[in-house]
């Protein structure tokens, strides 16, 4: 039985005082095989066993606290008791279930089911144990433990130990792969090439004209003005390398030469007036103490007023959607009236994000291309590109590139366990092992993949994470797996709406995420995310590898 299900089956709770109703005349029923006293002793226990599953209903509620614990995770105390909690929740779950299978039972075979009683009541308490009992206390105890660890109360938000900042400085020297993408990139932002302007067939919203290369016709850009700055987004997974490319775009001098300014903001929990006062510095030098959202968007709008600027907003997250998008409109309102030849560059994991604010196409940022991975992955491993290094744990780590899908980060991770020891017996454990088994550093793969799960809504948590049951490169068929999942009882309800099409709807809020990914009409879940799944539901599921008849 999932945990998930928990909340949502405490909520029937109240309608089933009929079994108490219906237990009360069970005894009577059945009073003649008991003595006086055993039957008062009898009224006692489904006195106290009513009391307590009450009890149990009222802390459910409270197991939020499995939400703000995964916030938390990689504490190392809240990691040892977020199983636990899961484990006693499971066990309430499993008898609150159990509670309304015996009153369903009741309402088909009416009085001729007395005997259905005894066998609940035999099932939960057995002599001095009490299943009810026993899980409230569990429950309390790390309830207890997590409240004074600071839980209760505080709303899961911005942690700068697991997503910190950025800045414009890229920790390579060197960029793998990305020329192509780089020049793309430039050319869409309007920066003129060193071999002549290239001409973008990129469809774009907004009526943004490139400058001249001229000195005549860059000095009529300047004195031109646009309405609203164009949005240029980068999206892809986490770890592909989306801040590493905005990085070296901001460092190209031919960027540098173009743009007047350039502004590097990092969007963390997309807190409106700390994003514009961080701009404000990043554009004058200067920190401002105004705190009134108007006056904000007054001083950004004249920082930048007179010149040409690229403003990158790196690491945009769906919270920038939130109440309306109004979070994203005060922030983009900033920057009216700007510099024709004004870009904002927006790098971002969720393509729902990157639709919404764009004005112009986004740019897809896909895992490097085979052949140059091979070679980034050999530096991050031998600390060096050299065909010279040792056959035999060259061999080993080609088969290992194809598990990380041309993940700049993932090659970092692995390339920095492997340079640990660079002995044949480590290398092969590296191999053999699953990803996510592997002690990683807060800046390596897959804790910047677990960001995605940690900020989903709680509901789609438990549905993501459900998914680590099927294999790797499994296609899922959309209506199968909303199906499943209002089966599992992940699926809350809203209104009248019929709980298949909320499970369809929870689907697509995953797609949007980039949790799946459509591949040839089928969707699947990248290899990567599919290792994290692993890893967030250890504890909930394993699976069963070479099985044999």
């Amino acid at each position: 039985m999932s945990i998930s299900r928990a909340i949502g089956v405490i909520t029937g709770l109240n309608e089933c005082v009929n079994l108490f109703q219906w237990a009360g005349s069970s005894i009577s029923c059945l009073r003649s095989r008991w003595s006086a006293t055993q039957e008062e002793s009898i009224h006692h226990e489904v006195l106290h066993l009513q009391s307590g599953l009450q009890r149990l209903r009222d802390t459910l509620p409270a197991m939020s606290l499995i939400d703000k614990a995964e916030w938390r995770i990689h504490e190392g105390r809240v990691a040892e008791l977020l199983p636990n909690l899961k484990d006693a929740v499971n066990d309430a779950d499993d008898l609150l279930d159990e509670f309304r299978w015996y009153e369903l039972k009741m309402e088909v075979e009416g009085n001729a089911s007395h005997s259905a009683f005894i066998d609940f009541y035999k099932t939960t308490v057995q002599g001095s144990f009490n299943k009810v009992n026993d899980i409230q206390e569990r429950l309390n105890s790390i309830s207890g433990q997590l409240e004074k660890m600071g839980l209760y109360g505080v709303t899961p938000g911005f942690d700068k130990s697991v997503r910190p900042d950025t800045t414009p400085f890229p920790n390579e020297k060197k960029i793998f792969g990305r020329d192509k993408d780089q020049k793309e990139v430039m050319g869409f932002l309007g920066v003129p090439q060193s071999k002549g302007r290239a001409c973008s067939k990129r469809k774009r919203a907004s009526s943004a004209v490139n400058a001249s290369t001229s000195t005549t016709a860059q000095n009529q850009v300047n004195k031109s003005r646009i309405s609203a700055i164009p949005v240029l987004p980068i999206v892809g997974m986490g770890g592909v390398g989306k801040t590493t490319l905005a990085q070296h775009i901001c460092n190209h001098q031919q960027v540098k030469d173009y743009f007047e300014l350039i502004i590097w903001i990092c969007a963390d929990d997309f807190d409106v007036k700390r994003l514009i006062k961080d701009a404000i510095q990043c554009a004058s030098g200067k920190q401002t103490t105004v705190d009134n959202l108007a006056s904000l968007q007054r001083a950004l709008s004249e920082c930048v007023s007179s010149r040409r600027f690229l403003i990158v907003v790196d690491d945009v997250w769906d919270d920038a959607l939130k109440e309306n998008e109004q979070r994203w409109k005060g922030f983009y309102d900033s920057l009216t009236n700007v510099v024709q030849g004004s870009m904002m560059l927006v790098t971002t994991r969720f393509p729902d994000v990157a639709d919404r604010v764009r004005t112009m196409e986004p740019f897809p940022l896909a895992g490097l291309k085979e052949d140059v991975f091979w070679d980034f992955f050999k530096l991050c491993a031998f600390g060096s590109e050299s065909s010279e290094n040792d056959p035999e744990l060259e061999r080993i780590a080609k088969s290992i590139v194809p598990k990380l899908k041309g993940s700049p980060l993932a090659a970092k991770t692995l390339g920095r366990l492997l340079g640990m020891n660079l002995h044949t017996a480590h290398w092969n454990n590296i191999l053999e092992s699953e990803l996510w088994k592997l002690k990683q550093e807060k800046t390596d793969i897959l804790p910047a993949l677990r960001l995605s799960y940690i900020y989903l809504p709680f509901h789609l948590k438990r549905c993501f994470s459900f998914c680590a049951v099927y294999a790797k490169d499994h296609k899922f068929e959309k209506g199968r797996l909303a199906e499943i999942w209002v089966a599992e009882g992940f699926v809350e309800p809203q209104g009248n709406t019929p709980l298949e099409y909320i499970g369809l709807q929870y689907f697509e809020d995953l797609v949007n995420r980039s949790f799946f990914q459509k591949v040839r009409g089928a969707y699947v879940i990248h290899d990567l995310l599919h290792d994290m799944a692993k890893l967030v539901s250890d504890h909930d599921c394993f699976t069963i590898k070479n099985m044999r008849d």
